[in-house]
């Protein structure tokens, strides 16, 4: 799936691409599934359709088909998820300059194609109890949420966090994984539909969007609100927050800037950490999150290849609860 010519969708076509030699360290993985996410859709809209064409896509899980690389961890026929963070290793406290996603500008080309070559790092043996329609649309969302949740946002058994905005892939993890920790979770949603999934999910408490969040948790205030959707929440979010508390922003899809009282912040002693995916060290520690509570990630529907246009405007429209994927084989 190639992004060229024109910018946004106008610009994505499905053609034949001559299959690239590996080089040292790399490895050639022959997809399965591949997941969608909202980058993808801001990449087809940002992409300069004057440069060179890009595969684009971050998720991925398929079968090891060729290493050029010595290891004793991997071998040709190995059923493998794709972490589509490059060149971020350690757990630090931001990314490295050098960080990129796959299936970005001025990274590598992406995982929608029959097949991706990818550092040997980055890839990780396929958790057995997943299926491929489940590990293909994985990495990039359930990583984001991990370290949120648990490296920047420190929750643990007992505390309580509220999730603005749920159904998307980010948002649903978030849940599941605060869920699995023992932590009470509130959610809100402008759908009833997603509310109750929610709730099937295991959440405590969902909240219509235009409800006074207040009066819908008596008065409650949070330990920690992990904020997804940016301007049109920022503000309930922040009123939600116990004195001492802690906001952990990782999207801001409804715009970029906002205002808020200085003085009311300092005065909560409130802490607000901005954070994006992750480190390769923090990926493996989701993988064995997931593992040790058997985490299904909740897959919306799974699209043909040559249906990515319905695919993609599904996600666009924000129908979905969970995540969507593309079947490549």
């Amino acid at each position: 799936m190639v992004h060229k010519g024109q910018k946004g969708m106008k610009g994505l076509h499905l053609e034949e691409y001559t299959s690239q030699k590996l080089k040292a360290n790399e490895v050639r993985v022959r997809l399965k599934v591949v997941g969608l996410n909202h980058r993808d859709l801001f990449t087809v809209a940002q992409h300069d359709e004057n440069t060179v064409p890009l595969i684009i896509g971050s998720d991925g899980a398929g079968v090891i088909s060729e290493i050029e690389a010595e290891n004793g961890q991997f071998k040709v026929g190995d059923e493998v998820v794709i972490n589509p963070g490059l060149e971020w290793a350690n757990a630090t406290a931001a990314a490295p300059e050098s960080f990129g996603i796959l299936g970005s500008p001025n990274s590598m080309n992406g995982t929608f194609a029959e097949e991706v070559i990818l550092p040997i790092e980055n890839i990780a043996i396929k958790p057995s109890f997943l299926t491929f329609e489940e590990s293909g649309v994985l990495s990039l969302s359930a990583l984001t949420a991990y370290r949120a949740l648990f490296t920047k946002g420190e929750i643990s058994e007992g505390k309580s966090v509220l999730i603005p905005g749920i159904g998307g892939g980010v948002a649903t993890f978030l849940l599941q994984f605060a869920k699995a920790a023992g932590a009470k979770v509130y959610v809100t949603s402008r759908s009833e539909e997603k509310l109750q999934q929610a709730k099937e999910l295991g959440a405590d408490k969902g909240i219509q969007n235009d409800a006074n969040w207040e009066v819908e948790l008596d008065g409650e205030k949070v330990d920690l609100v992990i904020e997804t959707v940016g301007a049109a929440t920022f503000q309930r979010s922040l009123k939600q927050l116990r004195p001492g508390g802690t906001l952990v922003l990782i999207g801001s899809s409804t715009g970029d800037t906002i205002e808020f009282n200085l003085r009311e912040f300092f005065y909560g002693q409130y802490t607000l950490k901005g954070t994006t995916m992750g480190s390769a060290e923090e990926y493996q520690s989701m993988l064995e999150f997931i593992e040790t509570y058997q985490i299904h990630p909740v897959v919306d529907q799974i699209f043909e290849i040559e249906e990515f246009k319905k695919a993609f405007e599904k996600l666009e429209n924000g129908k979905q609860v969970g995540k969507i994927g593309l079947r490549i084989s």
